[in-house]
């Protein structure tokens, strides 16, 4: 800060034996005075710098306030898809043999507790597949910020309506029993699943109208009518998929969603039915955006849901509703 000129008193000369003696008096109260208007100066700053910690501080108080589930830094589109989030991740393995209703699996959680608790997510398998095909979406999700239990199911030949419930028994089972249930809010949960768990994933959502989000990826169910599902809906399919082809399956499944529901049609291009099998970012970014949006209400992560997301190398075809109500 520029300090004003202030011009010092003239000092008589008086007898003395050198003739710089008002030279050096005058350069001490100089000194003297810019000391003066330094000091005031840094109070000043300090106290501007105070004010603004305080109104920083407000603001973040605020922000929380309004949302007390927000979880992890402000997302980026490089956050968003990149390969791991900013939670450190920590695994345990539960035994089939130690639970009922499901088949066991892994659980993904972030390390730390600082932030308090975390949404669940369930994933279920497809047909004759085991947990290790959809296991990367374990540490991927959970260093967003979720607490993920990849499962295995009772038998690989299990049928989506059963595929649904072992992911309902698999949520009771995380947020009752788990070594980790202290970390979850209980009211926070979602579904996802692949195939025949895609199938199930719609499956637990009709049958339990609590769970704040559904993806279903390149999902296979005879049943392609769900207007009872109250939860919000990310289907996610394939162009190029034979098993479930999305003219028989994601795209029926979406259309029969109430047009009242926060829904959501991706359909990959370049894909096959059994592209979730495999580490996928654009099947990352949207699954994140949109188990933050609906299980945290984390409207940060609206961004990337809309304006809809449009055509491009990885993405097909994109349908949804916006802005989202939910």
């Amino acid at each position: 800060m520029q300090q004003p000129n202030r011009s010092l008193p003239a000092v008589p000369a008086g007898p003395g034996p050198s003739p710089r003696r008002p030279h050096r008096l005058t350069s001490r109260l100089a000194r003297a005075g810019l000391a003066v208007l330094l000091a005031a100066g840094g109070l000043v700053a300090a106290q501007a710098t105070g004010a603004q910690a305080v109104v920083g501080a407000q603001a973040v108080s605020a922000q929380a306030a309004a949302n007390p589930y927000e979880r992890g830094p402000a997302p980026t589109n490089a956050s968003i898809e990149a390969s791991r989030g900013s939670y450190a991740v920590s695994t345990t393995t539960v035994s089939a043999l130690s639970v009922s209703g499901f088949g066991g699996g892994t659980i993904y959680y972030p390390t730390s507790t600082a932030d308090g608790t975390f949404g669940a997510v369930a994933i279920s398998p497809g047909y004759t597949a085991y947990q290790s095909s959809i296991a990367w979406l374990g540490p991927r999700l959970a260093s967003q910020g979720f607490v993920v239990f990849t499962i295995d199911t009772l038998t690989t030949l299990d049928q989506p309506d059963s595929r649904g419930r072992q992911l309902l028994a698999a949520l009771d089972y995380l947020t009752r029993s788990s070594s980790v249930r202290s970390r979850i809010d209980s009211s926070r949960l979602g579904v996802m699943g692949h195939s025949m768990g895609g199938g199930g994933t719609l499956e637990a959502a009709k049958s339990r109208p609590s769970l704040q989000a559904a993806i279903p990826l390149t999902g296979w169910n005879l049943d392609t009518t769900w207007p009872e599902i109250k939860t919000p809906t990310l289907i996610v399919g394939a162009d190029g998929d034979t098993i479930a082809p999305v003219a028989t399956h994601s795209e029926p499944f979406y259309a029969s969603l109430p047009s009242t529901l926060d829904k959501a049609y991706l359909e990959l291009r370049g894909a096959t039915h059994f592209t979730p099998n495999s580490s996928n970012t654009t099947i990352a970014k949207y699954s994140i955006s949109w188990l933050k949006r609906f299980i945290d209400d984390d409207t940060r992560y609206e961004q990337f849901l809309c304006p809809l997301p449009q055509a491009s190398l990885t993405i097909a075809e994109y349908r949804g509703n916006c802005p989202h109500t939910s």
